[in-house]
């Protein structure tokens, strides 16, 4: 069987609502043309998605403390508790964030910070029963699963029992930072502390998360050190957590979400020349839609790919288009500055060929702009 012929019988298979295999999905993320993948995925979309709607949501990037003791090699945010930049702010002090974003009409919240090991469980407990409390509006989607595992390595616990304490303050979503790519080939190159923050510990938090109701996102952030093998494993890893998660009656992860490393001020870029481009990001939302067989949403970004990139990407799978992120500070620490607002969110949309429409943190819709 010839080449052209192996990637024709895979894209028959996944019309034919097949699921294929890790080899398959390596075969066509190596060789399937980018305009055939981008064709099948959208044809796929419409399955998950049969309405040419995409959504969007008003949202923030806030972070806590940027002092982290995980010193990994893609980051330029965290800083060091002897450095003089580094910060960790009271309840109080994020408190009148969480106030400034609402007032903004801001319905979700993106808390992340370093792992620091001064920080004790009640402190993040806090941060969800206070915002739920003062601003009901403001759904908190806190916590990216290494710090999920370092409460529980603080406060020597287990993590379904962080995970309950959090549920238990008002905690509902679960960001899906962190993972990288789940290959630990990828992840003992990408950290100077392996064997921490392995597959199995990320695949944990979540499949805990699943267990208690909560929804969380599944990401993948490429263009570094992985090859298309550790990609797609990435893939197969995410739809195994979520085959586990409907298997038990839950809704498991709402949305899959890529996007490239930027080389920037970070260690890493010593070793990563070049950043991925257009052409490598349409694939990802590409082979996410086709792979995934059992997550109903593909984020495309206008944010980490700039914003001609993501609106072709709606073209390509993606029917969501992510968030305001009215403040968001990691990436722009390595050098990387985006900003949008509601109006261009939603020309752009209009200019891919959709309807926009603003949805919750669980992707519930709120309002469609006819």
């Amino acid at each position: 069987m010839t080449t052209t012929a192996s990637v024709k019988d895979v894209t028959e298979k996944a019309l034919a609502g097949e699921r294929i295999t890790y080899d398959e999905g390596v075969l066509l993320l190596k060789e399937a043309p980018t305009l055939e993948l981008g064709n099948l995925a959208q044809e796929i979309r419409y399955r998950h998605n049969p309405k040419p709607i995409v959504t969007f949501v008003i949202d923030t990037n806030l972070n806590y403390t940027n002092v982290c003791d995980a010193y990994c090699t893609f980051c330029a945010f965290y800083r060091t508790e002897k450095d003089e930049d580094a910060y960790t702010h009271s309840v109080e002090e994020m408190m009148e964030m969480v106030g400034n974003a609402a007032a903004r009409g801001v319905t979700t919240v993106l808390l992340q910070g370093g792992l620091n090991p001064k920080l004790p469980m009640e402190y993040y407990e806090d941060l969800v029963r206070e915002t739920r409390k003062r601003y009901p509006q403001v759904l908190p989607h806190f916590y990216s699963a290494p710090e999920i595992q370092k409460m529980s390595q603080v406060a020597e616990i287990p993590v379904a029992e962080v995970l309950r304490r959090l549920k238990d303050a008002g905690q509902e979503t679960l960001p899906g930072g962190g993972s990288e790519v789940l290959s630990d080939r990828v992840k003992r190159s990408l950290s100077r502390l392996w064997p921490k923050g392995r597959v199995d510990d990320w695949s944990e938090v979540h499949r805990e998360a699943h267990r208690l109701g909560y929804r969380t996102t599944a990401t993948m952030m490429y263009g570094h050190l992985e090859r298309p093998e550790d990609v797609v494993e990435h893939f197969e890893h995410t739809r195994a957590l979520q085959d586990e998660a409907l298997a038990d009656g839950n809704a498991g992860f709402t949305a899959f979400i890529p996007w490239s490393f930027k080389r920037g001020d970070t260690p890493l870029s010593k070793r990563v020349k070049e950043e991925a481009g257009p052409n490598p990001y349409l694939r990802m939302i590409a082979m996410a839609r086709i792979y995934l067989d059992n997550v109903q949403h593909v984020q495309a970004s206008w944010f980490s790919e700039g914003k001609k990139t993501g609106e072709v990407a709606l073209n390509f799978g993606g029917d969501d288009f992510g968030g305001t992120l009215f403040d968001e500070n990691v990436m722009q620490e390595a050098g990387f500055y985006n900003r949008t607002s509601t109006d261009e969110i939603q020309a752009i949309i209009r200019d891919a060929g959709f309807t926009p429409a603003q949805r919750t943190t669980k992707y519930e819709v709120l309002h469609v702009f006819e």
